[in-house]
């Protein structure tokens, strides 16, 4: 599935929060947003892709999650913050070479054929992993290690990554063909940025085989890589990306731009992006996977990157004067289902710590707003969404808002800009307000009617902006004719 990630340490963020995020590219799927409770939680669970059932633990947490609505492929839940604070999003698809697969083939599921023959199920993957993952772990490095022993245990029918966050750290997890797994702890001064491809240019057995401070893997990792002649990069030094991933010329088009504009916006100064002799360009091989921001990062830096597509460059793909507009895929698409931000912040009481920040349905064009994950339910404008077209929630809006400002750019952006601050400028101040609180002693209780304030305002700013940019589009039709017609 394709995917946009980024990851924020705590010292990298203006606030001194972690912060885990995802373009969910899935396809024009509806989503809604739920809180499942500890005794809704499946005990056992069959997946639907690979027809694997897995016996679960006896003790779930609460967790917020955002599932498809139709559920016919499975529940792909995306993302989510359980009751411990522990955030979690799973899963950029990332990529992988022959020489991996063929020693470490995926397990994928296999029907009965013929009278004598046998189905045999397939592994886990990312219609599954949050659910199976993020109401049992009490820290990040917990869900890494939970995903390690699902990933030895069932294997995998695709290639993932995946991110744990708690308040102190940030986990990043890639997996190698069907059982093998690498994980890193993101630096707590360091912006991570994942574009669909295997990201980690970097890990340290020694480590990872000792302390295991910074750097995880598969008990067997290291024999793995030395029998399969997995090593190619320079002696001494183990970049991962060269040993599992790939450097196909489709990843220039697709992947390595993506990571060049993320890494031009947070290292503006620090090389050159553009021209002859640039330092690095769109389709360069080895833009690195996580750097040392030249600024604290803001979520509203994060939200706007995962809309983005390549502005102030010649590869925006609405800048009818650049011959190479549209050349490479933007970020923001409009099959982006959700953008969920999770952030962990330390400068609140625990009842407010876990903050999940949502557009839903058309990436580029819509509004990022918050909420508490510390709740028994969400609004029904998040959580009760069907598979019909409905402006009574936020999905559907978000989607038509999209579709009709691309469908007339040039005059709808500046609605649609509107809409987006102000949306911003409320969720903030809401946030503000019920911080203070919580803070002041308030019960946590008071979150539930924080949410529905949000969710009210957000109903509100996007009928207003729906309303004013269906009017601008209808007046710019192909048969929308000016003769005495008022």
């Amino acid at each position: 599935m394709p995917c946009t990630t980024i990851l924020v340490g705590k010292c990298a963020s203006n606030d001194g929060s972690t912060i885990i995020s995802r373009n969910d590219d899935g396809g024009f799927e509806a989503k809604r947003i739920i809180v499942m409770q500890p005794e809704k939680q499946p005990r056992k669970y069959k997946t639907v892709i690979s027809h694997l059932t897995v016996e679960l633990p006896d003790d779930p947490m609460r967790y917020t999650y955002c599932p498809n609505v139709s559920g016919e492929s499975g529940i792909w839940p995306t993302c989510g913050i359980n009751a411990s604070n522990v955030s979690m999003t799973a899963t950029e698809t990332i990529t992988s070479n022959p020489r991996v697969l063929g020693a470490d083939p995926y397990v994928r599921y296999q029907a009965k054929e013929g009278r004598n023959g046998k189905e045999a199920a397939g592994g886990i993957g990312e219609e599954d992993l949050v659910l199976l993952v993020l109401p049992y772990i009490r820290t990040a490095r917990e869900g890494v290690l939970r995903v390690g022993m699902l990933l030895e245990k069932y294997g995998t029918y695709e290639p993932n990554g995946m991110a744990f966050a708690d308040e102190n750290e940030v986990w990043w997890l890639e997996t190698i063909g069907g059982h093998h797994w690498i994980a890193k702890r993101v630096p707590d001064d360091r912006v991570v940025i994942m574009p669909n491809q295997f990201g980690m240019d970097m890990f340290d057995f020694d480590d990872a085989y000792g302390k295991q401070e910074e750097n995880l893997c598969s008990k067997d990792l290291k024999e793995f890589v030395e029998k399969n002649h997995l090593y190619t990069g320079r002696e001494g030094v183990f970049n991962p990306r060269l040993a599992f991933g790939s450097r196909a010329d489709s990843d220039h088009i697709y992947n390595t731009p993506r990571a060049w504009f993320m890494a031009r916006y947070f290292l503006e100064r620090t090389y050159k992006w553009d021209g002859e002799g640039a330092d690095f360009t769109p389709e360069s091989n080895d833009i690195p996977w996580s750097l040392v921001p030249e600024r604290k990062v803001t979520v509203e830096d994060v939200r706007y990157l995962l809309g983005s597509y390549y502005q102030g460059t010649p590869y925006d793909p609405y800048d009818n004067t650049s011959p190479k507009k549209g050349k490479y895929r933007t970020i923001g698409v409009p099959n982006s289902d959700v953008c969920g931000i999770m952030q962990i912040r330390n400068d609140v009481p625990a009842a407010v710590k876990g903050v999940e920040w949502f557009s839903m349905g058309g990436s580029g064009f819509t509004a990022c707003f918050p909420f508490y994950a510390n709740v028994d339910e969400l609004p029904k404008y998040l959580s009760a969404t069907g598979d019909v077209p409905d402006t009574d929630y936020m999905y559907w809006q978000s989607r038509l808002i999209a579709a009709l400002t691309d469908a007339h750019y040039g005059t709808n952006i500046l609605f649609d800009e509107r809409y987006v601050n102000a949306v911003w400028n409320q969720g903030r101040k809401l946030l503000c307000e019920y911080d203070a609180k919580i803070a002041a002693g308030e019960d946590a209780a008071i979150l539930k009617e924080a949410n529905k304030k949000i969710t009210d305002m957000v109903k509100k700013e996007s009928d207003k902006a729906l309303g004013t940019i269906l009017k601008n589009s209808s007046e710019k039709m192909k048969i929308r004719y000016h003769r005495g017609d008022n």
